[in-house]
């Protein structure tokens, strides 16, 4: 029969065998890479006093600071007196400054903030449209035109300076809105690029769509003079159909990437037909567009999506193409799509967030990482996540 001290020393010494075990499991075992990763709260309602926070968009400046923009909102709707608001990163997402707010219009609500950065200068842009006092994009009573108080307006403000500090709104409807049939226009949201190869390298390219509502059409506002001035392209073919005896646009929200020959590839959000993404090209720098098709590998609930451009680890000659978006019937499941012959087809996903998913915005980072900026929890949050653009490809 064993002694008092002797089964205290036995316990004692099967607990420390125990605890090793779990050391060496831990070491043997890690956190597999698609398992869901810790993400940070950049934006959360009740923030800042704004009822509402929704919207994401996210830029890397020249100097390698993250902007991600947002609409603060006074209530939770879409047009509830907006403003545009950002917070910054100087450490690649560890840590976020306070928010700013740098655009507001007592008398509107300021919606989709679109961003892109002119890599010569540095300057970053910012489109957004307000929306004249409560009136809402579906409520019918939004003019066409350019004249009066219930329309839709464009702007854009600009900064030098990492966005410590934003230039006063310029209005822009006159080169971003036809003037006749269409009420309401939308840049992005999201994000614009700038053209880097081809007979229209250093064109700067904001992704647009107008309505009337359920009437969308996608095409894109473009500056070949580094942002001094701007015009419209021609809106994509084939957005328009018949759905049950009525017509109705199978687009809706969208963004645009460069693919490796230069050509550029809209990709834009299912307003009808197939539950699936919808995309159209462009070979002449977004002037003029191709027929709207579906993306039959890329289900879409109906909700934006983000698709960039970024290096492939592998290839020097063969970028990857990426796409964010819930793939769902629902807004959950949020995945990123990867295309390594842009955007022909999409064979490869990585779960990123299992949970509630909407709106998001990729970015690729200096240190071989993507970040993702993106809805949850019901859209009462915008959270950041990152990867290892290898930990995607794997």
């Amino acid at each position: 029969m064993l002694s008092m001290p002797s089964v205290s020393r036995t316990i004692l010494s099967l607990m420390l065998l125990w605890i090793g075990t779990l050391d060496v499991l831990a070491t043997e075992f890690p956190q597999q890479d698609n398992m869901p990763k810790a993400s940070t709260i950049v934006f959360e309602a009740g923030m800042s006093e704004f009822a509402s926070i929704r919207i994401p968009s996210i830029i890397l400046s020249k100097s390698k600071v993250l902007l991600a923009f947002a609409e603060g909102r006074a209530a939770d709707r879409d047009q509830a007196f907006n403003k545009i608001i950002l917070r910054r990163s100087f450490d690649l997402g560890a840590t976020w400054s306070t928010v700013q707010i740098i655009a507001a219009d007592k008398n509107a609500a300021l919606n989709n903030p679109c961003a892109v950065l002119e890599a010569e200068s540095g300057t970053i842009f910012l489109t957004y449209q307000s929306y004249p006092g409560t009136l809402s994009e579906r409520s019918g009573q939004i003019g066409t035109g350019y004249d009066g108080d219930n329309i839709v307006r464009c702007w854009l403000i600009r900064s030098t300076d990492e966005g410590a500090s934003w230039t006063e709104p310029v209005e822009i409807t006159r080169s971003a809105k036809r003037e006749n049939i269409v009420t309401t226009i939308a840049s992005g949201p999201g994000i614009g690029i700038q053209i880097t190869a081809g007979p229209h390298a250093g064109r700067l390219v904001f992704p647009f769509n107008e309505g009337p509502f359920g009437l969308w059409n996608i095409y894109t506002v473009y500056s070949d003079d580094r942002g001094q001035t701007w015009k419209m392209g021609e809106v994509a073919p084939g957005a328009l159909v018949e759905s049950n005896g009525k017509r109705t646009s199978q687009v809706n929200e969208c963004q645009v990437v460069e693919m490796n020959d230069g050509r550029l590839m809209m990709n834009a959000r299912r307003w009808a037909g197939n539950q699936v993404r919808k995309a159209t090209t462009s070979d002449d720098g977004g002037a003029t567009w191709a027929g709207v098709v579906d993306v039959p590998e890329i289900k879409d609930p109906s909700c934006m999506g983000s698709i960039i451009r970024c290096k492939n680890p592998n290839s020097d000659e063969a970028p990857l193409l990426l796409f964010s978006g819930p793939n769902s019937d629902k807004r959950t499941n949020g995945t990123i799509f990867i295309s390594e012959d842009q955007g022909q087809t999409w064979p490869k996903s990585k779960v990123i967030d299992p949970g509630l998913f909407a709106y998001s915005c990729l970015v690729e980072l200096p240190d071989s990482s993507i970040g993702c900026l993106y809805e949850a929890e019901d859209m009462s949050s915008i959270r950041w996540k990152k990867w290892s653009i290898r930990d995607l490809l794997e």
